[in-house]
């Protein structure tokens, strides 16, 4: 693998991260992280969205002309959101997730870190290097996602994908943690971590 590919894949998921560094996809993550299982879904849904509809845009970038440029994108987008959807429908074991995500999953379509990635990667380059971008800016933010969640269960209800880990031992759930305010909070120790290790990220 050359040093740009590389760059392409490690950069999104650290240096880069779509949320802690760019500030992107807060509002889903503050939603969809009360549970590992939620988040997780979540997390792979945007992997598959974001990776799968850059590969396409790449594929298609010189056919689009530009005054119908969005419109393209939040087609190809849009239909990516909808075969997820459906695809998490047809699964017993998913089903209750998709339906406790909600609207979540259908917002995808509007999630700054797609179209972002399309239009500032995408449109301009081949559909490998493409699929690897999108798909590493999915896994930094689902990265985080899942994070956020794991504090936010095992703390807010005292399991991790719904087993009991903390209640046996007599811990008292704080529900406190389950509110999106506590993410929010979560989200501030993790950019303070991150900009603490990666220096260059301080502002001067």
């Amino acid at each position: 693998m050359n040093a740009k590919l590389k760059e392409t894949i490690l950069n999104p998921i650290f240096k880069g991260n779509p949320i802690t560094v760019l500030v992107l996809g807060i509002c889903s993550s503050l939603a969809v992280t009360v549970t590992m299982k939620g988040a997780l879904v979540m997390a792979l849904s945007v992997i598959v969205v974001t990776g799968i509809s850059s590969l396409i845009l790449s594929l298609l970038r010189n056919t689009i002309p530009g005054r119908v440029r969005i419109i393209v994108q939040l087609v190809v987008v849009a239909m990516m959101v909808i075969l997820v959807d459906q695809i998490l429908k047809s699964f017993e074991a998913t089903y209750a997730i998709d339906k406790q995500l909600s609207v979540y999953i259908g917002l995808i379509i509007t999630n700054c870190i797609v179209m972002g990635r399309i239009e500032a990667f995408a449109l301009g380059n081949e559909p490998w290097p493409s699929f690897l971008d999108g798909i590493a800016n999915g896994a930094g933010y689902g990265m985080i996602l899942l994070i956020v969640a794991f504090f936010r269960e095992l703390l807010g209800s005292g399991t991790l994908f719904g087993i009991d880990i903390l209640n046996w031992l007599g811990y008292v759930p704080n529900n406190l943690v389950i509110l999106p305010p506590f993410a929010l909070i979560l989200l501030g120790c993790i950019v303070w971590v991150q900009r603490s290790i990666q220096k260059d990220l301080q502002e001067k």
